[in-house]
């Protein structure tokens, strides 16, 4: 899976640089599509988020995730964070558990409309922005 997410101001931290939650925000939103994409419904159990260089307002961070492990319930995925395109300078990276749940976590959990809306018509909902990473 691969995304970009384009650091506007409102996204900032420390001044002039992105807020390290916000990446790994995007992070766990980067490899919770790595999930969806392998048709699992899980959720995030653990993420961890390795921070490499400060990451400046105005730049476009390109991100790119993997699954590296099934183990039952569990999934392993991996990420990196890179400026100046996908073979960039390396910025930030992660890894995260994501443990498989039921459809029912999300329609006992979840906003009615959003989750009907997937078990209405899932192939177009993956097609959607869903994966668009700026709010």
């Amino acid at each position: 899976m691969t995304a970009e997410f384009e650091v506007a101001p409102a996204h900032q931290g420390a001044p002039g640089l992105i807020h390290g939650g916000l990446l790994a925000t995007a992070f766990d939103e980067v490899m919770g599509a790595v999930s969806w994409m392998l048709h699992v419904p899980a959720v995030t159990g653990r993420l961890e988020t390795d921070f490499v260089k400060p990451v400046p307002v105005g730049r476009t961070v390109h991100f790119s995730a993997w699954c590296v492990g099934r183990a039952g319930r569990k999934l392993y995925h991996r990420a990196e964070a890179r400026l100046d395109g996908p073979g960039g300078l390396l910025v930030a990276k992660a890894a995260a558990l994501f443990v498989t749940v039921k459809l029912e976590h999300f329609t006992s959990n979840g906003r009615a409309e959003e989750v009907q809306a997937v078990l209405e018509d899932p192939q177009t909902y993956r097609s959607l922005k869903a994966f668009e990473l700026n709010p």
